[in-house]
């Protein structure tokens, strides 16, 4: 009789672990639908647009971005980068007159929007980098207003 009592004790908590264990795969599901953040943003001055598209998990950011100003070869490709504090840092491969290349991106979040930092670049390791990221100046420049995506 003992026996019988100690599997009906075993047999119940272990239906009960198992119900009170939920799915694995439901709870990375709504992880992944929490973190994962689409933005779209657009640019236009006079003649000028560029388009740009940010998808956020955590701090890493990936995108497209793309850029057709006036008089000048137009240039479309992807970033992939981090945020660092309010700042977007991130690498934009693009093709541009037949060629590809890659160069780092700066984007200020403010008021709303994100605005291209520029200042002074160097070649290294095959792709064109800011000398300083301290020494960026933000305003005055591209500015993205953010957009509903489509």
């Amino acid at each position: 009789m003992k026996l019988h009592y100690w599997l009906l004790i075993l047999a119940t908590s272990t239906f009960i672990a198992c119900q009170n264990n939920p799915s694995t795969n439901n709870d990375e599901e709504t992880i992944t639908s929490v973190i994962t953040k689409q933005d779209c943003y657009t640019y236009t001055k006079n003649k000028d647009t560029a388009t740009l598209t940010t998808i956020s998990s955590g701090h890493i950011v990936t995108g497209e971005l793309q850029y057709q100003l006036f008089e000048k070869d137009s240039n479309k490709g992807s970033i992939k980068g981090e945020m660092k504090g309010d700042t977007l840092v991130a690498d934009y491969t693009f093709g541009s007159e037949g060629k590809n290349s890659v160069r780092q991106v700066a984007f200020l979040q403010k008021d709303g929007k994100l605005v291209e930092g520029f200042g002074e670049v160097i070649e290294k390791d095959g792709k064109m980098v800011f000398k300083n990221l301290s020494t960026l100046k933000f305003g005055g420049t591209i500015e993205f207003t953010k957009i509903i995506c489509n």
